[in-house]
């Protein structure tokens, strides 16, 4: 059964992101991130600028050939599905992924407003109804 882990009041969730694909990716981790294209667009750009000594190989799905997306570790994808991973989901889009039960892991970030907020209550109640066993980290927290 999928890990289904929330991040939750995440002020920044594309820089949140991006630290999240940058931990996978260094553990050796296959990553797709879902997100509406806009964000994955933002979400690009932000992999290439938001460390200056770390590089994160990325691409997008449809955008690149089949040969480099199989080969690529991290996958930005608006259908999670066309990806050609399964080991981790990120979710930074506001619904349910559409096939994230297929992935060993999913990561739901969500942001700090109240919008974002409400639909991360309606999605944590989706995952729990069907009996998925949830972590949940609120990232306005302090860490030791």
């Amino acid at each position: 059964m999928t890990e289904v882990t929330f991040h939750v009041r995440v002020a920044d969730p594309l820089a949140h992101a991006c630290r999240l694909v940058r931990k996978a990716w260094a553990s050796g981790a296959q990553v797709v991130v879902t997100a509406e294209p806009d964000v994955l667009r933002e979400l690009d750009t932000s992999l290439w600028t938001f460390a200056e000594r770390d590089f994160i190989p990325h691409c997008v799905a449809g955008a690149a050939p089949a040969h480099v997306q199989a080969r690529s570790p991290v996958v930005l994808a608006a259908d999670p599905l066309s990806g050609p991973h399964r080991q981790v989901l990120v979710n930074l889009a506001p619904r349910v992924p559409e096939g994230f039960e297929r992935f060993e892991r999913l990561v739901e970030v969500v942001g700090a407003e109240p919008e974002a907020h409400g639909e991360g209550r309606r999605r944590w109640k989706h995952y729990k109804d069907r009996g998925y066993a949830l972590v949940h980290h609120d990232m306005s927290e302090p860490r030791a």
